[in-house]
């Protein structure tokens, strides 16, 4: 059963109107075993909403019910409050709703151009109109590129994945999904295999695109940071079920018991320790406590 974060209506609680994404009462199964259980989430225009919670919590199978990926054995996806069939959707809907993975290593095809990967989806979705000339596809690949950050290279659009560094491959597969100009991106722990500085620009860039292009973003994270950087709404996630979800302002500062609590906890303290192993030292009544300056101490 879901929870709501304290003075909030829980999004599982049927209030949903207005919302561009719905995903009601969602049940995957793998024999016995249900992945997710009963899920219920909605998804505004415009708005970001953050899954979390521990591995095997059953947030990215969620997140490929909500792309079309995975058929649930149980619940509805609609959009625009139009139920969407659970694999056979038609070609507008799958490019309305776009998903970019964890790992941009095994999404992108290694044999593949730059300009490959980016024109497929525009010429297959008609987004340039039939038959589009191949300097018009080259202009929109590279205004895709310079929209993540990429694409001042004038040979660009002839490499391949492997040319770029991992950063660089997970924005590829952003302005891939971007191609085909899509209301919903559903990014499935986008920076998790990527270090912290290039996480934040990573992030810097889905915020700017939510601000530019209107785009509704569903996050699956582990990460609480991720979430508090980019979402407006958050949703936990334990054994497949959903135990508290409502706005992200008020999880991240209003006293939260139980599962949530106890994972804000851990992040804090995780968030923490990472400060203090980053800091030149740590003193305490004098004393250098870094793992260095105990050597020193008597």
């Amino acid at each position: 059963m879901s929870h709501t974060i304290p003075a909030v209506p829980a999004a599982s609680g049927g209030q949903t109107s207005g919302a561009l994404l719905e995903l009601r009462h969602i049940t995957v199964a793998y024999g016995g075993f249900a992945a997710v259980d009963d899920v219920s989430i909605a998804l505004k225009q415009g708005g970001a909403l953050g899954v979390v919670g521990e591995s095997g919590a059953g947030k990215s199978t969620l997140a490929r019910v909500a792309a079309g990926l995975i058929a649930p054995a149980a619940g509805r996806t609609l959009l625009d409050g139009r139920e969407l069939a659970p694999i056979r959707r038609t070609r507008e809907q799958r490019r309305r709703i776009q998903m970019v993975f964890q790992n941009p290593d095994s999404s992108l095809n290694p044999s593949h151009t730059i300009r490959r990967i980016l024109a497929e989806g525009m010429l297959l979705h008609g987004t340039l109109g039939p038959h589009p000339p191949r300097d018009v596809v080259d202009a929109r690949c590279r205004r895709l590129l310079a929209m993540v950050g990429l694409g001042e290279e004038r040979d660009i659009l002839a490499r391949r994945p492997r040319a770029f560094s991992g950063g660089q491959r997970q924005r590829i597969a952003i302005a891939r999904a971007l191609a085909v100009e899509p209301d919903v991106l559903v990014a499935d722990e986008p920076t998790s295999a990527l270090d912290v500085t290039v996480q934040r620009g990573i992030l810097d860039l889905l915020v700017r695109l939510r601000r530019e292009q209107g785009l509704a973003l569903l996050l699956i994270t582990h990460d609480l940071g991720v979430v508090n950087a980019v979402c407006d709404e958050v949703a936990v996630m334990r054994h497949g079920q959903i135990v508290a979800d409502g706005p992200a302002d008020l999880f991240f500062h209003a006293p939260l018991a139980g599962y949530s609590g106890d994972l804000l906890a851990a992040a804090r303290e995780v968030a923490l320790q990472a400060a203090l192993a980053c800091k030149p030292a740590f003193r305490y009544g004098g004393k250098d406590l870094t793992r260095e300056g105990k050597k020193n101490v008597r």
